[in-house]
């Protein structure tokens, strides 16, 4: 049959379904939002940016993106709609032409211990139904080489209710890949008994070195002196075999000591329960420090740290085990998969072959599946979960990113670009969060939110094309083109950091001395063993338990929508004492989550109602009006203001109130001035942290940690989420915390960075094994000079050299 041709000429008139190619927006008013209307077009590549704090998360994941999701949610049935979370609709009056949305953040992947890259995305799976098909010996179903399924086995009695009841017996066996000794953790946890107790002293003596533990202070001690166990005035080192087993082990038992009966427990148990079955970021500075040297992990001598079975690790494939295909390098580990050949399992092998493919292709070829999902990056993190739309045949949807150029060498975002590209091309709407000119240059549509953070933003200050943009002059226009000068004069060193034989992850025996007293940058491509570095070598060379290095990395900031900038900073101690000096009441009066907390809604502000499977809705207390106080605290007041008022504040407006009159309090301005050094001048100190953007968290850390004694500080990607405009003041806080005598070390791939440094360490020349060496070291000028590598290619294109 031949192929049908068209006979009419006249082209036709537009369908109505056509004409549905924008998604409109009117009236947003999420968080900061000033009721922004915009229209983006369908099919296209918009990118959203503007300054930290303007907007621009708001009007994409809070309001577009939330709104998406909680329409499909609710074409669920109510049963099924009650095991899904529960969205509220957004603050917006309209949202029109709307299609499904898939959300790509940088969220952190869950750090459980047997979470990994494998059993986050697919490849596990398969790789477990690969092995149970063609695994030789044969051992068993695909969860006999799952390291998270233990082996299970029951026999007795069951009662069969079927016409007449009968009792039979029956055996029950389940094979399980998981290594009896480490759980399936692959490592295992031990107490380093020397960190508890000095063994050349007695008891009586004060041998307990754990903190809190004096021997006239603590009934604890008491316990352990009286209890008959143990001699107390005998060194714990002379202990006979018995006495040391009933010390560190024994069992729960009630003695008696002066008179009151007390229970007497061994050493071990006793601080496993009160101590290291504690969440560590909630025990105070020094406690935390002790258990961070207490206890000490190592790998499984059992399962050799594959967490697998012995059953699991036997069984291969052309010699080689799961336990082996998880430890390969993923671009390897594609290799090896496209040389089996077998008909039978072909559709599972396509699969594999094309999960694998796509780790290769976003750059993630140097990660291995049993990697802990917990120590990805963010921008790693984003990129795996990016791996299973690649492939996707859907078509007409919306992808929302969160900045997926974080993490990247500039080498390596000209290869997202071309992913987000291919997004587009098969006709999906690309949305994305972004600061970085080289993502922004290849928009198809710009939405720049200002002009300023916080109450200054929320409001579009330019809609349009890149070229429009650029003659915009709005704040990302003018620094759209910004150029960094490589540093002509650099700083001398005052000393140096000896870093020798280090062979963390993929580092091949780097030696390396990085200078002191001046801003030194470690850059490098993404897995080429930069934090493995700096992160897995520093610390350990600069004493025992990394005194002297103030680390601030990425990981996410705790707190619950109680805590603020100003509980996470301390500032509210200073504030609350201040309060209950002018006014000679308590400073726990101060506190919305003790005894000034309002007693409707306990501090909280808002009541909470739970409506099963639709939204809860949040309400403003009627009582306190959302000030989460009582009454009678918010008649206290401090140079004219009242509690309520004070954590309405901004930091740039809480600077100069604390700063000088009545209500001068130095301990509270100094850390407000830290605050505002870092540019989160315009986050109110009430402010709950869960509403805080990637960037402000990490700066809010860095706030924090500017008044630490450490010597060394070691920043991780600091302009992550930072705003071109914004660059440039984290570059004057790096020089101030230089020229104030400390030393500046900094992972980071921004090349504005790189051309400010007096120092750089550029690891490669690529990723995974084909990284771990040090290519190059010495000041900007020469790495421009030079190009003798792809950072220097870069920043030499860069500069304009």
């Amino acid at each position: 049959m031949g192929k049908a041709t068209r006979t009419d000429t006249q082209s036709p008139a537009l369908h109505g379904a056509d004409s549905h190619d924008l998604i409109r927006v009117h009236g947003a008013r999420e968080n900061n939002l000033k009721d922004v209307s915009i229209e983006l077009p369908k099919r296209r590549l918009t990118v959203f940016t503007g300054v930290s704090g303007s907007g621009k998360s708001s009007l994409v994941f809070d309001t577009i993106a939330a709104e998406s999701q909680r329409l499909i949610n609710e074409t669920y049935s109510a049963f099924v709609q009650g095991f899904m979370p529960t969205l509220a609709r957004p603050e917006v009056d309209v949202l029109e032409g709307l299609t499904t949305a898939i959300i790509v953040d940088q969220q952190r992947m869950g750090a459980d211990p047997r979470s990994t890259v494998g059993t986050a995305t697919d490849a596990n799976a398969m790789l477990r139904i690969l092995f149970s098909r063609l695994g030789t010996p044969h051992i068993g179903p695909p969860s006999a080489y799952a390291f998270n399924v233990p082996s299970v086995r029951a026999s007795g009695a069951i009662t069969v209710e079927r016409g007449a009841r009968k009792t039979v017996k029956a055996t029950f066996n389940r094979t399980g890949g998981m290594c009896t000794r480490c759980e399936g953790r692959g490592c295992v946890s031990d107490i380093d008994l020397t960190q508890l107790y000095d063994d050349s002293k007695s008891l009586a003596e004060g041998a307990f070195t754990i903190p809190g533990w004096t021997s006239d202070s603590q009934w604890t001690v008491q316990v352990y002196a009286q209890s008959g166990f143990v001699d107390p005035d005998k060194p714990i080192r002379k202990y006979t075999k018995k006495e040391m087993q009933d010390f560190l082990y024994g069992e729960p038992v009630k003695v008696k000591v002066n008179g009151v009966n007390l229970t007497y427990e061994g050493l071990i148990p006793k601080l496993q329960k009160s101590m290291l079955s504690k969440d560590k970021e909630a025990m105070q500075p020094h406690i935390r420090a002790f258990v961070e040297r207490a206890v000490t992990f190592t790998t499984c001598p059992e399962c050799d740290g594959t967490r697998l079975s012995e059953g699991a690790r036997s069984s291969k494939i052309e010699r080689i085990s799961i336990a082996d295909a998880c430890s390969m390098q993923i671009s390897d580990l594609a290799e090896w998969v496209r040389g089996l050949d077998e008909p039978s399992v072909a559709p599972l092998l396509a699969a594999l072959r094309q999960t694998l493919d796509s780790f290769v292709e976003i750059g993630l070829g140097y990660l291995a599946l049993d990697r802990p999902a917990g120590t990805l990056s963010g921008g790693e993190a984003q990129r795996v979960k990016m791996i299973r739309h690649l492939g996707s045949s859907l078509t007409d949807v919306t992808y929302v990113f969160d900045e997926p150029t974080a993490g990247l060498h500039p080498h390596d975002i000209q290869r997202m670009n071309g992913l987000l590209l291919r997004l587009r091309d098969k006709g999906n709407t690309v949305l994305v969060v972004e600061h970085k000119p080289e993502m922004i240059a290849i928009a198809d549509h710009v939405v720049d939110l200002g002009p300023g953070a916080g109450q200054a933003g929320g409001a579009v200050c330019f809609e349009g094309t890149v070229e429009g943009l650029r003659a915009g002059g709005t704040l990302t226009g003018r620094h759209l083109d910004d150029r960094a000068r490589v540093k002509e004069k650099v700083r001398t060193p005052t000393g140096t950091l000896e870093i020798r034989g280090a062979t963390a992850n993929n580092l091949k025996d780097v030696d390396v001395d990085i200078p002191l007293g001046v801003l030194a940058v470690v850059t490098g491509v993404a897995g080429s063993g930069k934090s493995s570095l700096v992160h897995g070598s520093l610390p350990v060379r600069s004493g025992a338990s990394g005194e002297g290095v103030v680390s601030i990395d990425q990981t996410a900031i705790r707190g619950s929508r109680r805590s603020n900038p100003a509980t996470y900073t301390g500032l509210l101690d200073p504030i609350r004492k201040a309060f209950a000096k002018a006014n000679g009441v308590k400073p726990a009066l101060f506190s919305a989550n003790s005894e000034g907390a309002c007693p409707t809604c306990n501090g909280a502000g808002v009541i909470y109602t739970d409506l099963a499977m639709m939204a809860g809705v949040a309400t403003p207390c009627e009582e306190c009006e959302g000030k989460r106080y009582q009454a009678s605290v918010l008649e206290y007041h401090l140079g004219g203001r009242d509690i309520s008022e004070v954590l309405a504040m901004s930091v740039t407006e809480a600077e100069e109130f604390f700063g000088a009159g009545e209500a001068h309090t130095p301990a509270a301005h100094r850390i407000l001035v830290r605050l505002a050094d870092v540019g989160l001048g315009y986050l109110s100190l009430g402010q709950p942290l869960t509403t805080l953007s990637g960037g402000e968290r990490q700066r809010l850390k860095l706030a924090t940690h500017l008044s630490d004694k450490g010597g060394v500080y070691v920043l991780d990607e600091p302009t992550n989420g930072l705003h071109l405009a914004d660059v440039e003041q984290l570059l004057g806080l790096l020089d101030r915390l230089v020229d104030s005598g400390k030393s500046v070390i900094v992972v980071e791939h921004h090349q504005a960075v790189m051309a400010h440094a007096d120092w750089i360490i550029d690891l490669g020349p690529g990723a995974g094994h084909d990284g771990g060496r040090i290519v190059f070291e010495g000041t900007p000028a020469d790495l421009v000079a030079a190009r003798s590598t792809l950072t220097g290619e870069h920043l030499a294109a860069y500069v304009g050299s």
